[in-house]
């Protein structure tokens, strides 16, 4: 297939490009700095100039191919205001998306979190929320596999809170950022929470398992480990960085506060049993073990 990528060159994005590249896919990457259009194009994808906000660029880029992965999103984390322009920013590029592929049966693989349930992990059947901070992205991940009635081949992956590689990405990392500025690797409350995570090259396996062939309307948790407690990542975070490790403020992570104070654990085992996905990456505990102090 020929694939068009939004977010091509992130580290969830580059991982997706090299696999769908390996198993025989092409892909148009859409790139919105020259930075970006090089690394897609070095990386062996065709790059098109434009942002989520260029609606015009991504419908024309939605025309020429068989199928859609979008992974863009601002991670505008800095104030609750920058948060909802990012939603609200993605929410229009992802029906667009959805709109330019009605009646044409191509797939159209969307990417949210997994579902935060009280009292146990998250499972596939389980909702995804339409409030809080992010809850917006849920209520469009929510619109876009309905698609499916309209003759998109619609599916969502789900992904956990740490999606990572050689030590980065995800919440894990922004606890890795927040250390290196603050001196101390903290954790909210008790830091008993759990957060579930994925190896990127993991994760990207499986978005490519669901642009082949996951039915209309699927979701599919991209998660290898249901739930590591926070404050053993901030254990390592801080024996990597040298630093002291101890409980800060939920205020600490701004608009994200309550999400990381919350237990988010979460399971693929369906996901593991329709596709025959089998992650084969390092856990995130192991993995950073990669921080370079």
């Amino acid at each position: 297939m020929r694939v068009f990528v939004t977010g091509a060159t992130g580290l969830i994005g580059s991982a997706v490009v090299g696999e769908l590249l390996g198993n025989g896919h092409s892909v148009l990457a859409l790139a919105r700095s020259e930075a970006s259009a090089e690394a897609a194009k070095k990386a062996g994808a065709e790059p098109v100039r434009g942002a989520l906000a260029d609606l015009d660029v991504i419908r024309d880029s939605v025309s020429r191919v068989d199928g859609v992965i979008h992974l863009a999103f601002a991670n505008a984390f800095t104030s609750a205001e920058a948060l909802a322009q990012a939603v609200a920013e993605e929410t229009a590029a992802l029906k667009a998306q959805a709109e330019a592929l009605v009646g044409s049966d191509r797939p159209l693989v969307a990417v949210s979190g997994t579902p935060y349930v009280p009292g146990r992990a998250s499972t596939e059947a389980d909702p995804l929320p339409t409030d809080g901070p992010v809850g917006g992205r849920g209520r469009t991940v929510t619109e876009v596999l309905a698609f499916a009635d309209r003759g998109v081949r619609t599916s969502a992956i789900r992904l956990p809170r740490t999606v990572h590689n050689e030590g980065t990405g995800g919440f894990a990392g922004l606890l890795t950022n927040i250390a290196r500025q603050t001196g101390v690797s903290g954790y909210p409350g008790d830091g008993t929470q759990r957060w579930p995570a994925v190896h990127a090259l993991d994760a990207a396996v499986l978005f490519r398992l669901a642009l082949e062939q996951a039915a209309p309307g699927t979701a599919w948790h991209a998660v290898d480990d249901e739930g590591d407690q926070v404050r053993d990542i901030a254990g390592v975070i801080g024996r990597r960085l040298g630093l002291p490790v101890e409980s800060v403020p939920a205020e600490t992570y701004g608009p994200l506060g309550q999400i990381f104070a919350a237990d988010q654990p979460s399971t693929s085992a369906r996901t593991r049993q329709e596709s025959g996905w089998v992650p084969k990456h390092s856990s995130l505990l192991a993995d950073l073990e990669n921080i370079q102090p």
